[in-house]
């Protein structure tokens, strides 16, 4: 679990190494309201992959002829995360799930949920991708699996480079989405 009182007393000392006064008025609480702010951003930090899986695993077995399902596709999910490198945010962070069912179909929330939820950790966008995939996968079965991710970070667009319009977009394709092109037009 997230240890609050840890952060806070990091936070404090990171104030002071920034030459600032964490106890005067406009800083006295910051310490505090990072450690919250982290709890909430970081929450899925407290959970794997399997664990995510359990706790979103709401599918439905429907009368749906399964043998002629076409794709699930659910577009601009919107998520944000924090860079493993520089603990910078990574944002306006667009997701694209695409699945295609077998023999049963999740509730369209739950993946915006899972994507949220993966997101909410020390993360590398690449990885946000493959994690999304994964618990998809255990949820529904399905291995035809598809997570595209267009996002802006941060570390490219406050400091070093400084190439504030940049967009990065990453892409997980497993299954009939990596073989079959076909199925890759409801990705664009």
């Amino acid at each position: 679990m997230i240890d609050t009182k840890k952060i806070e007393k990091h936070i404090y000392g990171i104030l002071e190494a920034l030459g600032d006064d964490p106890n005067r008025e406009g800083l006295k609480d910051t310490p505090k309201r990072v450690a919250k702010m982290y709890e909430e951003v970081f929450a899925g930090m407290n959970y794997t992959n399997q664990q995510i899986a359990k706790m979103f695993n709401k599918t439905f077995e429907d009368d749906l002829d399964f043998v002629n399902q076409e794709v699930v596709v659910i577009k601009d999910i919107d998520i944000f995360s924090y860079c493993e490198h520089h603990l910078a945010l990574m944002y306006d962070m667009k997701v694209t799930v695409a699945y295609i069912p077998c023999n049963k179909v999740i509730g369209l929330s739950k993946i915006a949920r899972i994507a949220d939820m993966a997101a909410r950790r020390l993360q590398l966008q690449e990885r946000i991708g493959t994690d999304i995939a994964e618990i998809i996968s255990l949820v529904t079965g399905s291995k035809d699996i598809a997570v595209i991710i267009k996002g802006k970070h941060s570390c490219m667009s406050s400091r070093g480079i400084k190439k504030v319009n940049s967009t990065t977009i990453t892409s997980i394709l497993t299954g009939l989405f990596e073989t079959d092109s076909k199925l890759q037009i409801y990705l664009r």
